[in-house]
């Protein structure tokens, strides 16, 4: 479902042009990066009456990012794995994280990894829900949460929530920028 949702994201477009190795290269990525969020990760679905997922939402919770080196290290073979016929994607990527890792927030706060709706079930409220669920612990929690998005047009979605742009990324010259963007406690 994740890889269909950001088939046509500029920064995975810009990762892996060719169709057929974005296509499986997403489904690669998305799979080793769910399987191995760490143990301060906080999964939530929601699914349709036929009990399929139709949206997900990963954050990582207070405390957990960056997250711990066993984490980072099993999450390396689907990275590699998704990325491998595409080198120059491999260095873009890693330009990407380390811009990441050097603007994240390093006070308390939870880090959304993933909203992901079905393209299918998009402009549902699927992801209203899956942030509201979130937000409402983050606020009784009293931290702030962070994010980052590679599409312009998800900005005023997640303003909706209370998320402000603090940073916009341009870590390769000619790859897309990325926005980081947050909300404190309420």
């Amino acid at each position: 479902m994740a890889a269909r949702a950001f088939y046509t994201d500029p920064f995975f477009v810009h990762l892996g042009p060719p169709a057929f190795l974005r296509n499986r290269g997403l489904a690669i990525f998305f799979r080793a990066m769910l399987r191995h969020l760490g143990p301060k990760a906080r999964l939530v679905t929601v699914r349709d009456d036929q009990d399929r997922v139709v949206g997900v939402a990963a954050w990582v919770t207070t405390g957990g990012y960056p997250q711990p080196i066993l984490t980072q290290l099993a999450q390396i073979p689907g990275t590699l794995r998704a990325l491998y016929r595409r080198p120059r994607a491999l260095v873009d990527g890693q330009f990407y994280l380390n811009a990441i890792a050097k603007a994240h927030p390093k006070d308390e706060h939870w880090y959304l990894f993933l909203l992901v709706a079905d393209p299918e079930f998009q402009r549902r409220g699927i992801g209203a829900a899956l942030l509201d669920d979130a937000l409402t612990l983050i606020d009784e929690e009293g931290v702030a949460a962070y994010l980052e998005t590679q599409k312009h047009e998800n900005l005023a979605y997640y303003q909706r929530f209370g998320f402000t742009v603090t940073d916009t990324l341009t870590p390769v010259k000619g790859g897309p920028p990325l926005y980081c963007m947050r909300r404190e406690a309420r």
